[in-house]
């Protein structure tokens, strides 16, 4: 029978067995992730030091032979003695590897729309091992930075591709609950690398057990199947039938007879993919990208702002850490509640939680610590944008079509790096006024709310295989009945 590829998905199994088996290894390499993208927060911890001597000493030789540090782990600060004026470089290697994040995420998305989401998550994936393992094995500080730069990058291309992977493995009903589980797996994978760190507290030794984990993900990684929605989109509905033929036996059904047919402006395989200049040339997907970059930069902008603002957790580090990533879990139960409800859906949700977190930091302001602390306050923000975080993935997978879905997520995880390099300059603020970075803060929580009124819903709703999709008939009719419902 000739079906098209969401009928295909019921048939095989939206989410059975096997689709749950590449989903949870997906998932759980979150876990690899988030330990790279946390490393430098312990690897680069500053212990109490004392220095033995009046004044500054003349040289850094000299200096070494008068620091003495007070606490039990080693560090980058230890080893190489970053105090005093080398201070600065302990931010230089984490701001280097954001700097590799932003480019990783704009460059890995548009090639694994047009190389495939295999290959290219199997090639950051490598490169991100062995940049990991030159990180642990640096001589010197200047390798150390520069092995974090490029971790940045292929450690945020290579999320970014496998997130969307585990996506279009599955049907789009479950769309919302793989991706919340994946953002989960993440948080949890901060307390995981705090624990790692509580148990190994020599940083290089930290730094090679945590990225050890890669070397079996990578070996794993070469069992997964390619994404049969990207193989549809590529108009290789030979190869699409395949996958979906080795999802049904992994959901335990017989083999299927089917046969796929092909959408409207599905690509021939002489065809070229659509460049990412297809986000601006097209109306629709111009302005979707402009308001979905702010609402990710806003996200990340009022994420860390948050952190920062609310004072640092006093007492054991590796605590601190921990709780960190544990006070997100709570943030995805809530989203998995309100995001496949018809009364909130997608982008009722967001932002309704971008609201409320822009509320918070305002209250923050006011409050003076005379109702609740800032700290709860801060936490409270935290787990609100890390929602509004989650749904963003969620739902600029569903507004972009599958031909330009990684490229799409690319520049908006792109436009977040920005938000993160810009949120720790705000408390300098402080100067004007108190206030003054609250009020940022909380403009900017708002206003990104306010903005994702101005997106269409995406829940139940078809998802885009091709760019012709979105003026197909039936987006036409969903863009009809939010003109009538506006009026």
């Amino acid at each position: 029978m000739e079906v098209g590829l969401e009928e295909a998905f019921e048939v095989a199994g939206e989410f059975g067995g096997g689709q749950r088996r590449l989903t949870a290894f997906l998932v759980l390499l979150q876990v690899y992730v988030a330990c790279q993208s946390m490393l430098i927060v312990l690897v680069g911890a500053v212990p109490k030091y004392r220095i033995d001597t009046e004044g500054i000493p003349a040289s850094r030789a000299e200096l070494a032979k008068h620091i003495h540090f007070v606490d039990n782990f080693t560090s980058i600060v230890t080893e190489w003695y970053l105090i005093e004026k080398d201070a600065y470089k302990v931010s230089l290697a984490s701001s280097l590897f954001f700097a590799g994040l932003l480019i990783g995420n704009i460059t890995f998305g548009p090639l694994s729309d047009k190389l495939g989401r295999k290959p290219v998550y199997i090639s950051g994936l490598f490169f991100d091992v062995v940049f990991g393992y030159v990180t642990a094995l640096a001589p010197n500080y200047d390798i150390f930075a520069v092995s974090r730069f490029f971790v940045g990058i292929v450690n945020g291309g290579m999320a970014l591709v496998s997130f969307v992977l585990s996506q279009e493995y599955v049907g789009k009903s479950f769309w919302s609950f793989t991706g919340s589980l994946t953002n989960l797996t993440f948080a949890v994978g901060i307390a995981v690398y705090a624990l790692l760190g509580y148990c190994v507290r020599e940083w290089r030794y930290l730094a090679f057990v945590s990225n050890s984990p890669g070397v079996i993900f990578l070996l794993l990684s070469f069992m997964l199947p390619e994404s049969p929605r990207w193989l549809y989109s590529q108009g290789k509905m030979a190869e699409a039938e395949d996958v979906l033929q080795y999802i049904a036996l992994g959901n335990g059904k017989e083999r299927l007879n089917l046969k796929l047919k092909p959408s409207a402006g599905t690509m021939r395989q002489d065809d070229s993919a659509p460049s990412i200049l297809a986000l601006v040339k097209h109306p629709v997907l111009r302005w979707r990208t402009i308001i979905l970059m702010y609402i990710w930069y806003v996200c990340s902008f009022v994420y860390y702002g948050l952190t920062l603002n609310a004072g640092e957790l006093r007492g054991n580090l590796y605590l601190n850490v921990a709780l960190s990533g544990l006070v997100e879990v709570p943030a995805f139960p809530l989203c998995m509640f309100f995001v496949e409800k018809s009364w909130s859906g997608r982008r009722k949700t967001m932002t309704c939680f971008l609201i409320v977190a822009g509320f918070s930091c305002m209250f923050t302001m006011v409050n003076a610590g005379l109702l609740l602390s800032p700290t709860l306050l801060a936490f409270c923000g935290k787990m609100l944008v890390s929602a509004a975080f989650n749904i963003a993935y969620i739902y600029t997978s569903e507004l972009y079509p599958t031909v330009l879905r990684n490229a799409g997520l690319g520049v908006c995880s792109m436009s977040c790096r920005f938000g993160g390099i810009l949120a720790p300059f705000v408390p300098s603020m402080k100067s004007l006024s108190p206030s003054v970075p609250f009020v940022v803060f909380g403009i900017s929580g708002l206003s990104a709310g306010f903005l994702t009124l101005l997106l269409p819903e995406t829940l139940n709703k078809p998802v885009a295989e091709n760019i012709e999709d979105l003026q197909s008939p039936k987006y036409q009719l969903l863009k009809n009945k939010e003109a009538e419902q506006a009026s």
